[in-house]
Parts: C-alpha cells; sequence; structure tokens
C-alpha cells in the first residue's frame, strides 16, 4: 500500500512540476501552479473596418482594421488591451486568478476607441465600435485549459 502512495505522489508532483512553467510563461509569471489547474480566458477576433459586422468574416471579403487599440472593459473600465495586426486579428488573455469567465461574459465588451476614418478615410472620425463577448468552447494545450471567447459582432457608437 505504501508503495502505491509513494508512485501516486510522485506522479501529482511530476504532473504539477511540468505544467506550472508553461502556465507561469503564459501568465507573465503570475499564475504559477494554479494558473496551470485553472487554465487560461483567450479574448480573441478580427476587428472589421466596418460601420456594423454582424455578419461572420468570409474568404476576406469584409476589410479588416490593421493597428487598431482592442480594449476589454468589465464595468467600464479597460482591464486590458491589444492592438490588431495586419490582417486585423488581436488576442487577449486574462489571469484566471483574477477573472471568472461567466463574469467577464456578463459584465465585459469589447471597445475599439480608434476611429474608423484611420482604416478607411470615407468612415466616420468619431465614434467608437463595441461587441458584446461570446465562448466558443475549450481548447486544451499540454496540461493547460483555455476558455475561447470571441466578439458577436462589432457596430459602431455614438
Amino acid at each position: 500500500m505504501t508503495l502505491k502512495s509513494l508512485f501516486l505522489m510522485s506522479l501529482i508532483v511530476g504532473v504539477l512540476v511540468v505544467g506550472a512553467p508553461m502556465a507561469q510563461a503564459q501568465l507573465g509569471g503570475l499564475g504559477g501552479l494554479i494558473g496551470s489547474l485553472l487554465g487560461l480566458i483567450r479574448i480573441n477576433g478580427i476587428v472589421p473596418c466596418l460601420l456594423s459586422s454582424t455578419t461572420s468574416l468570409k474568404n476576406g471579403t469584409i476589410p479588416v482594421f490593421p493597428n487598431a487599440v482592442v480594449q476589454l472593459k468589465c464595468g467600464g473600465n479597460v482591464v486590458s488591451s491589444a492592438t490588431t495586426n495586419q490582417n486585423g486579428v488581436f488576442s487577449i488573455l486574462l489571469d484566471p486568478l483574477q477573472y471568472i469567465l461567466s463574469t467577464v461574459l456578463n459584465t465585459c465588451q469589447l471597445e475599439v476607441p480608434t476611429p474608423l476614418s484611420s482604416c478607411n478615410s470615407s468612415l466616420p472620425i468619431t465614434g467608437v465600435l463595441q461587441s458584446a463577448l461570446q465562448f466558443v468552447g475549450n481548447t486544451l494545450q499540454g496540461l493547460l485549459s483555455i476558455a475561447n471567447i470571441v466578439p458577436t459582432g462589432f457596430n459602431l457608437i455614438g
């Protein structure tokens, strides 16, 4: 019985030691061992250069918004931000020690304060693009579970 217990304890310690460095690197050293057990929250998507994007981006038919600032606002406060790449793609990672998935989905939204005229001079100078959030599933990366969230569709507000 003690041999089985020793083996089980060694296995658990081995799994925790392997999982901790990955989570720590992904969380910038904040999550450590607990972060590897809880998983990350990833918000990613594409920001269109349009007044409304309630339709999906297919085959590159909708123009994208490069170099746009994307802010995650929860309760009116900016809690994280990212800048889109040349393809309009952004990604935001959240520490699961600070954010609960259900709270993010219910109280947060994405906002793009960069004027639309930055990607197309014929579009308005004022207003911001906003989008609610939608959970689309989990991804396993090694021992780390990642909750994937995407924008429901950006619309010009204001």
